[in-house]
């Protein structure tokens, strides 16, 4: 073995042998700063944290969606991946209940709909959600308050950064 105990390895001679037993890895309850970038399917970007710092969040705390969770649990630092993320892992099936057709007099003036605008509408509770017009037609508006990436699988390259 090696003198005071400062090797990593079991011996000077071990190159990487049970390397990585010592490896810090992320786990449940680490804070993680990590970049990613995200795309659907057919390979568009849909959000990445190339151009800005990276994205920190704790691992399950429910900060982000449960496949992006468990892709970085067990990163280590320095690390790269693509994680491919099922639709029941990201933002789920798109759910018909958060669609709602609105009478046209009951949107303000100053507001001209366009299928793909996206809006904030008061909620029941006095909550603001966030909506996407999906449809319009001289009588009504039609809402969609489900998640823009409901319904997508997801692909992420991830890197971990660092554990805080």
């Amino acid at each position: 073995m090696g003198d005071s105990g400062s090797s990593r390895y079991l011996n000077d001679k071990d190159e990487g042998y049970n390397k990585e037993k010592y490896v810090t890895q992320a786990k449940e309850g680490d804070t993680v700063k990590i970049h990613y970038t995200g795309r659907l399917g057919d390979g568009t970007v849909f959000d990445s944290s190339s151009d800005s710092e990276p994205l920190q969040f704790n691992i399950g705390s429910g900060q982000v969606i449960p496949g992006f969770e468990e892709a970085v649990n067990g990163m280590a630092v320095g690390e790269k991946k693509t994680a491919q993320i099922p639709c029941d892992k990201a933002y789920g099936e798109p759910d018909p209940s958060m669609m709602m057709v609105v009478d046209r007099k009951h949107v303000p003036s100053d507001i001209a709909p366009e299928v793909g605008q996206r809006l904030q509408v008061g909620g029941a509770g006095g909550e603001l959600l966030a909506v996407t017009v999906i449809e319009v037609n001289d009588e009504n508006i039609t809402l969609d308050a489900n998640p823009p990436l409901a319904g997508e699988d997801l692909t992420f390259d991830i890197e971990l950064v660092e554990i805080v």
